[in-house]
């Protein structure tokens, strides 16, 4: 289970990072495919921002939770990996709730299994 762990944990440190060059550095044209919004909205200078603000936490998120592993060990770092990816699954509840439903499954759901791993390690 513990590898399962590692796996899927690093799956969300990963996508965090992914989602996090999304916001600040991807084209108006891919953010509005991605995350369903007009082009013309997202090229609006506050909205480029606010995407880049977003985006520094989103990839500090994921950047936490891929360097932990060579911080922590043991059960000080599945504690570490839960305590992350519980702020992952509160965001991406969040997010589903205002944002779109597709959140709960393409960021909620792949946090829920990891910490699911985690706890049963």
């Amino acid at each position: 289970m513990e590898i399962l762990a590692l796996i899927l944990t690093m799956l969300v440190g990963i996508e965090h990072l992914g989602i996090m060059g999304l916001e600040m550095f991807a084209s108006p044209a891919k953010q509005a495919e991605a995350f369903g919004l007009s082009e013309e909205y997202i090229s609006q200078r506050e909205a480029r921002v606010s995407f880049a603000n977003q985006g520094i936490y989103n990839g500090m998120l994921g950047l936490s939770l891929i360097i932990s592993y060579w911080i922590f060990s043991g059960a000080i770092l599945i504690k570490v990996w839960l305590l992350l990816l519980v702020f992952v699954i509160v965001v991406g509840f969040y997010g589903g709730l205002t944002a779109g439903k597709k959140i709960w499954a393409l960021q909620m759901l792949p946090a829920v299994l990891a910490a699911i791993c985690c706890i049963l390690a």
